[in-house]
């Protein structure tokens, strides 16, 4: 039996306790948290687990194996530093770390004691997603063209990070998941309407060099007057849209294309279009959370790479680090 502690017990570390606690070949042994009345909270609902505001109890514990992190992230990295020194597995709340480098000592450091590292990007594990990875690994989408998502809504403003690092790197991982290959560049805009200077509204492009046709962009915003989660995936063959606002219907594919000719001037083009049937996949009904902590308690014990790797983590961050710096300097294109 694998003995987890939870560190941080806010809204998401409820759904973490809760899907720990129903892994098979795990539990959780442990919470922390600074606040007394989440702690009474989670021992009211457990009362097997031991609950403490002093952090260092659990880097300390022979009996605890493993650590989820669920604080903000500026504690990511210098918490899941501590437990990795202290021979423990680490599960981290995404995004990995603020940093680039951070993570990518992370994964070192965990490599030389030979500790399971994780990132929580829990849309790799829903069915809709898993879906279309599907469909593109066997052909269905045919050769990929453009990634587009947007994720806003009225709310919740982050006091410590900006929009895209709170809501883009949902749509980042499974832009990574899709398309694995190494992006070039990316640009990045965005305004702040608070006073402390996080922006609020961000528009972020991944450019994927000269010699590939593929481009991926993100609409991300805490101010809008409604809740869009929309995902386009188009490729030569096939295109998919993911709405995971759909309660069943999450997945739908588009035969939808188009093929254009040049004619012998090369100044007019000749453009067919082909709208065809809409399919909708079935999908299955498994919670995303449950298949993720299920991973990760498997990772630990067969050594295996999860499927949501520190690196596809750090590359999240990567892509982050260099959209906060383009942002910046008003759009300038960043070089990865």
């Amino acid at each position: 039996m694998i003995n987890v502690a939870l560190i941080g017990y806010g809204y998401w570390g409820t759904n973490l306790l809760r899907n720990f606690m129903n892994t098979n070949g795990c539990t959780i042994s442990h919470v922390v948290d600074g606040r007394e009345e989440r702690l009474a909270i989670a021992k009211k609902l457990y009362p097997s687990i031991s609950t403490t505001t002093n952090i260092e109890d659990v880097f300390a514990s022979e009996e605890v194996n493993a650590v989820v992190i669920a604080t903000p992230v500026f504690g990511h990295y210098p918490l899941a530093k501590k437990a990795l020194e202290a021979g423990k597995h680490v599960l981290v709340e995404k995004p990995f770390t603020a940093k680039y480098a951070e993570a990518l000592e992370l994964i070192e450091l965990a490599a030389s004691k030979n500790l399971c590292i994780m990132v929580d990007h829990t849309f790799l594990y829903t069915s809709a997603v898993q879906k279309m990875k599907q469909l593109v690994d066997n052909g269905t989408v045919g050769t990929l063209q453009y990634f587009d998502s947007s994720r806003i809504n009225l709310g919740l403003f982050q006091p410590d990070v900006n929009v895209l690092w709170d809501l883009a790197p949902h749509d980042i991982s499974i832009l990574n998941f899709l398309y694995p290959d190494a992006p070039y560049s990316v640009n990045a805009t965005g305004v702040s309407h608070t006073a402390n200077g996080h922006e609020n509204v961000a528009y972020l492009t991944v450019n994927y060099g000269k010699d590939k046709q593929f481009v991926a962009h993100f609409n991300c915003s805490w101010t809008s007057p409604v809740k869009i989660r929309t995902l386009l995936l188009g490729g030569n063959e096939k295109m998919l849209v993911f709405n995971d606002l759909e309660p069943t219907e999450k997945i739908r594919v588009y035969d939808t294309g188009y093929s254009v000719k040049n004619e012998e001037d090369k100044t007019r083009m000749l453009v067919d279009y082909r709208v065809g049937d809409v399919y909708i996949p079935k999908l299955d009904s498994k919670e995303a959370l449950a298949g993720m902590a299920a991973d990760f308690v498997n990772s630990i014990k067969n050594g295996t790479q999860p499927l949501s790797s520190a690196s596809l983590g750090a590359e999240v961050v990567r892509i982050l680090e260099a959209a906060q710096i383009s942002i910046k300097e008003r759009g300038r294109e960043v070089i990865l």
